[in-house]
């Protein structure tokens, strides 16, 4: 198959990929508008090199006109989740959808590999509307935490060094890193609550600050200097150590000046 030929075999994967990048984007988005947490960190997505593609299916021996129709992760979608359990909520997300069609499953979270690699694997049909019609393509996603991804992504790189012959003293330091980030989610989840508290007080006071900002450079814009620096004084101290109802305080004294001098 000629490159131009490989491009265009390769186009309805490339937007595949894109679709699905922004349609999983927009479900954590969705969360945050909604202030609700979200079992979605974040997305990644890629298309296989061809020269992955031609070594795998090699690998494999599947013939280059059903590469397509065999090989399954040509396109593929990675999601990050920051616990455990948050790995079987995205699943359901997926599952739940009608934009595409869940060929199968692969759980390598209780059917860990040998070599200590966790992830949630789904291979999907997805319908891509090109300019000469519907394609359908096989996609996979990998769902996983983010210290499951660290230890894959190290795997992969040994991998390739070593041409997935990885000396046995190094897949025992492999396999023991691997149990090692397994037990760091493990122990991240018992304290689950306390961190999304944490992160839901960062959001909140974030808010905050950038609504306080907003209305003191209205203030500034407004000829009002005097006021819109005595408020930034304000805010400069409350933005480190200051509680969430002193910044609602603060808010709520700029709306009013807002409003005197509207």
């Amino acid at each position: 198959m000629a490159i131009r030929e490989w491009k265009t075999f390769l186009l309805p994967y490339n937007q595949a990929v894109e679709e699905l990048k922004v349609k999983f984007k927009s479900i954590r988005k969705e969360y945050r508008v909604k202030n609700e947490y979200s079992p979605i960190e974040f997305v990644t997505g890629r298309v296989k090199e061809i020269s992955s593609i031609l070594e795998k299916a090699n690998k494999l021996n599947i013939p280059l006109d059903r590469i397509g129709r065999e090989m399954e992760d040509i396109a593929g979608i990675r999601i990050m989740c920051q616990f455990v359990d948050d790995i079987g909520k995205v699943v359901n997300i997926v599952r739940k959808r009608k934009d595409m069609q869940i060929m199968y499953e692969k759980d390598y979270i209780t059917n860990v590999k040998e070599s200590g690699y966790r992830s949630y694997h789904m291979v999907i049909k997805y319908p891509v509307n090109m300019s000469k019609g519907e394609v359908e393509i096989l996609a996979e996603f990998q769902i996983r935490t983010l210290a499951m991804n660290f230890w894959a992504t190290a795997e992969h790189s040994l991998n390739y060094k070593y041409k997935h012959d990885i000396p046995d003293a190094i897949k025992f330091k492999l396999k023991s890193a691997a149990d090692a980030a397994f037990q760091l989610d493990e122990q991240m989840l018992e304290i689950k609550d306390e961190i999304k508290d944490a992160q839901k007080l960062f959001e909140v006071k974030s808010s905050l600050v950038s609504d306080i900002m907003n209305n003191i450079l209205t203030l500034s814009s407004m000829g009002k200097l005097a006021e819109a620096t005595r408020y930034q004084v304000q805010l400069n101290k409350l933005t480190e150590e200051g509680e969430v109802f002193e910044l609602v305080n603060l808010l709520r004294s700029t709306e009013k000046m807002l409003q005197i001098y509207r």
